[in-house]
Formats: C-alpha cells, structure tokens, sequence
C-alpha cells in the first residue's frame, strides 16, 4: 500500500485552507483615515505605488474608498509619490 509522501497530488491539497480575510477598520473599529499618516498608508500601496484592491488587503467597500481618497491627497501634497521604483 502506498503511503500519503508517495502519492502526486494534481492539485495542491492546502488549497482552500487560506484564513478568511477581515476589514481591519470595522474589526479595530478605526473611523477616520488620516491622509497626512503616510507611513499608515503605505500599507495600502505596493512597491511601484498603485493602490492596493480589495480583494488583497480584505478591507469593506466603505474603507477601500476612504484609503483610496486619502492616498490621493496624500500623493496630491507629495506625502506619498504617485510612481515609484520599489517604494517599501
């Protein structure tokens, strides 16, 4: 009989084991995004500087919007630049 190590899966079989993601705002409770918080806000940025979707950072449509307005504002007083090479 072969054992569990000798068997080739087709798929991984972790796959769908992934931890449900959350909106850390409504979880913290965290009301106001401060657009002058820039090292906050580069959370929310990958490292050539375009805003980060929803479906990676987990957060509820309402934050995703407030993130994206306050990194506009940010960028706009050159808080945080619009294009980076390897911003982080």
């Amino acid at each position: 009989m072969a054992s569990r190590d000798d068997i080739k899966f087709l798929s991984n079989p972790k796959i769908g084991n992934n931890k449900k993601k959350y909106c850390r705002f409504k979880k913290y409770g965290i009301r106001y995004i401060d657009y002058k918080d820039s090292e906050f806000l580069l959370q929310f940025i990958n490292p050539q500087g375009k805003i980060l979707p929803r479906r990676i950072t987990g957060n509820s449509l309402k934050f995703q919007r407030k993130i994206s307005v306050a990194v506009k504002r940010a960028r706009h007083l050159a808080l945080l630049p619009f294009v980076a090479d390897q911003l982080k």
